[in-house]
């Protein structure tokens, strides 16, 4: 899924692979990590100094719970068959875990902060199980017939992981759900249009083909990553319709307290960033993948900083 890549997003987008994992680092810079450090960069935080301390711990949970899987649907040399094998046992373990069994042996390193999350928050199980279900469909489907096919992979990979936060933070309001929603998707979006080098090399294409064959783009010229001025179109076009679900859910930072709304700011200015550098390519990323640098990170915050507050009528729509 993500290409291999995760961005709670795939943390906030958390997560997520929402999502766009390595965005500061590069693609080596996961071999660097120790199996449960938490200090590991996407295109948003994870986890971070600005997150709650009394919430890291589960924060870290979801990511590995969400990440190991992404691992075991993506990484390697298994077979299909053997994946999905792996993906079922890891859904039993989740399931016996939920129950109250103690963890088992193979992934106590997931499974233990898990069971201390989910006993403390009562974080909802379906949305977990949307992640697996999800991860279970990268291993056999590659391609995406039209936008709502990939909207409702995206329901499942993306959006768990933001209500998921949403629930931690007591967040419950059904404009707030939705932005989240927007967010996770645009997230998991910005991953994709970032990651077309990757993902197409791998044999994956995740722009819809109903936009591909609009623009005159066959399936085999993009798997090829043949580049030209039509492909290039299309890229655009994909751009500008994960920034307006981002700005859409945008002005959900201004509605949540404290750290977690000043996280979410720089979730979100951190997925623009990366469809600003999509565009200052001329939407070359079938060529090359464009991250996040550390000289990004003033920008950012700069950013952040100045990101506007939604109108008094929308804060009031937005209160649970």
């Amino acid at each position: 899924m993500y290409s291999g890549d995760w961005a709670l997003s795939n943390t906030c987008g958390v997560m997520l692979r929402a999502t766009l994992r390595n965005a500061f680092h590069g693609d080596n810079a996961r071999s660097n990590q120790s199996p449960m450090s938490v200090n590991h960069y996407e295109n948003f935080p994870v986890a971070s100094v600005l997150c709650p301390p009394a919430l890291r711990p589960a924060v870290a949970a979801i990511y590995w719970f969400a990440r190991t899987a992404d691992d075991l649907a993506d990484e390697g040399d298994a077979l299909p068959a053997q994946r999905l094998e792996a993906l079922s046992a890891y859904r039993a373990e989740l399931h016996a875990t939920a129950a109250g069994a103690a963890p088992g042996p193979q992934w106590p390193q997931v499974f233990t902060p898990l069971k201390q999350a989910l006993d403390r928050h009562a974080l909802p199980l379906p949305l977990l199980e949307d992640l697996l279900s999800a991860f279970e469909q990268d291993v056999h489907q590659t391609t995406y017939a039209d936008r709502a096919e990939l909207l409702a992979y995206c329901r499942r990979s993306a959006n768990p992981v933001g209500r998921l936060l949403l629930h931690l933070y007591g967040v419950q309001g059904p404009l707030q759900l939705r932005q989240s929603d927007d967010i996770c998707t645009a997230l998991q979006l910005a991953n994709f249009w970032q990651d077309l080098s990757v993902d197409t090399h791998r044999g994956r294409a995740y722009i819809p083909l109903t936009d591909c064959a609009r623009h005159g783009v066959p399936l085999a010229a993009l798997l090829s990553r043949e580049d030209s001025p039509s492909t290039r179109t299309l890229v655009a076009e994909m751009v500008a319709w994960a920034k307006a679900l981002m700005h859409s859910g945008a002005p959900l930072a201004h509605a949540l307290p404290g750290r977690a709304g000043w996280e979410l700011r720089l979730v979100v200015q951190g997925g623009l960033r990366i469809l600003e550098k999509i565009e200052q390519m001329d939407h070359g990323s079938l060529l090359t993948r464009p991250t996040l640098r550390w000289y990004d990170a003033p920008l950012l915050l700069w950013r952040a900083l100045r990101m506007k507050a939604p109108t008094s009528s929308s804060l009031r729509e937005a209160r649970p």
